[in-house]
């Protein structure tokens, strides 16, 4: 078989749907919207309107958020197609896989390799920091020599915490889905709780004179904005992944995503509203909006429960996110890209050496390594398998197997699906140069990966 033949071959659905058949069926649609939110609502929604709104939307952040919203909403009902007629672990790397060919599915699950392990990464430093900050209330401090990423100069040399934090999260998860998913669900609810109880103090203080005037940046301020605040909504597609694990897939997945986006934008909506009505929208460019605009009128109390709220918002991504990056690794070795022990299940229906590997990897990156701008990678790897995924729908209709599996269907077919691809490579363009060049380097080593090793030990090719 020729080369170009090997890296275009599709994989079989069947042989998927067989070996993800080791995976307890567990999860309902409540688990998975509990899933979503717990990806999509972190620190973010204590944080981001505040900035955006002080710098690039005044109170029109609200408009901003809705924007964002309905861009997102596309491309979370192709996710919702994909996973309800195809209902195997791995997301946009398994679904690139069977319609577009091995060269993209590697390329699809290399982005997203890059957005779970540094968006963990990335979260595990900020819920330190937030957990540092929180004990130092009740007097206690931990050595600084352990509080930082590896920097003998400024007296750091390893971020305990956050290190820590990953490990348990990995413990919790590989000790088996229903007790993971379980402490997961309550936490969403404590979240979701205090973020409430921020409503309805905070709406006693709003002063609509605030929100004039509503637009300060313009209408392209209102849309600025929205490509900013894009970026809170992109946990969703991290859903996708546990298909393999859900009960009745087929109705489940399409209520867990759309679900998802739904109730978080209500609450990104509500917030957006309420801080800027609490105070003027110049006084909010701060690290911790919500908090700031609670102990303006003298809420200190309500403000100390905010930061719990944070703490519990990132622990809940975290949850999400090496849950998926687990099932994501799972798969890239379940099909031979990767070496193969990463695509073994064990007893407790949990892929044991996939969880410990990425485990490794995350503890590294946020334990010892600078993060800086490569945080900024996690949003091209999203945007990359969202736009795979938008155009993929077409190839997946027009595939006269597939077309014929019952499940959700993207409405207004072929429009929606195109439209949504377009705005994702509207979106790529919005990133920095810095980001592209990063990535390139990314994408390069994972090129080097597959065609060195990937394309020799695939399954497909041996069952050629």
């Amino acid at each position: 078989m020729g080369i170009r033949q090997r890296i275009f071959q599709k994989e079989n659905l069947d042989r998927y749907l067989k070996a993800d058949g080791h995976f307890e069926r567990t999860l309902s649609a409540v688990d998975l919207i509990a899933l979503g939110i717990g990806a999509v609502i972190g620190t973010g929604i204590f944080i981001l309107p505040g900035t955006v709104a002080a710098t690039t939307a005044g109170p029109g952040i609200i408009l901003s958020f809705v924007i964002a919203a309905v861009v997102c909403a596309v491309a979370a009902m192709c996710y919702a197609e994909f996973s309800s007629v195809l209902p195997v672990a791995g997301s946009a790397y398994s679904y690139g896989n069977i319609v577009y060919g091995e060269l993209v599915g590697w390329i699809t699950g290399w982005a997203l390799v890059l957005e779970y392990v540094l968006a963990v990464a990335t979260v595990s430093v900020g819920w330190a920091a937030y957990f540092n900050s929180f004990i130092a209330g009740f007097g206690l401090r931990l050595p600084k020599a352990i509080t930082g990423s590896f920097d003998p100069a400024h007296g750091t040399y390893i971020n305990l915490v956050a290190i820590i934090i990953v490990c348990l999260i990995a413990w919790i998860i590989d000790e088996g889905l229903k007790t993971s998913i379980r402490l997961n669900n309550i936490i969403v609810v404590l979240k979701l709780a205090i973020i409430i109880m921020f409503l309805l103090v905070g709406s006693f203080y709003v002063k609509p004179s605030n929100w004039t005037p509503f637009a300060p940046f313009g209408v392209h301020g209102i849309f600025k904005g929205a490509a900013v605040v894009f970026f809170a909504y992109l946990g969703f597609d991290a859903v996708s992944s546990s298909a393999a694990e859900v009960k009745n897939a087929k109705r489940n997945m399409p209520i867990g995503i759309i679900g998802t986006l739904v109730i978080c934008t209500i609450f990104y909506i509500m917030v957006a509203a309420v801080l800027t009505g609490m105070t003027s929208y110049k006084l909010l460019n701060v690290d911790d909006a919500v908090t700031f605009a609670l102990q303006l009128v003298h809420q200190n109390f309500i403000a100390g429960i905010v930061s719990i709220g944070a703490l519990a918002g990132m622990f809940t991504m975290m949850v999400t996110t090496i849950y998926s990056s687990s099932r994501l690794l799972y798969s890239i070795g379940r099909d031979g890209l990767l070496p193969s022990f990463l695509g073994k299940i064990d007893k407790n229906h949990t892929p044991k050496h996939a969880m410990v590997t990425v485990t490794i990897v995350i503890s590294i990156l946020g334990g010892l390594i600078p993060l800086g701008q490569l945080a900024n990678l996690v949003n091209i790897g999203t945007l990359i398998a969202f736009t795979f995924v938008s155009f993929g729908i077409i190839l997946l209709r027009r595939n006269p197997k597939l077309n014929q599996i019952k499940g959700f269907r993207v409405p207004f077919y072929p429009y929606l699906p195109i439209i949504s691809g377009l705005l994702c490579i509207f979106m790529m363009t919005q990133l920095s140069l810095e980001t592209w060049a990063t990535s390139l380097i990314w994408f390069v080593l994972g090129l080097i990966i597959y065609f060195s090793y990937g394309i020799r030990h695939s399954k497909m090719n041996q069952q050629k």
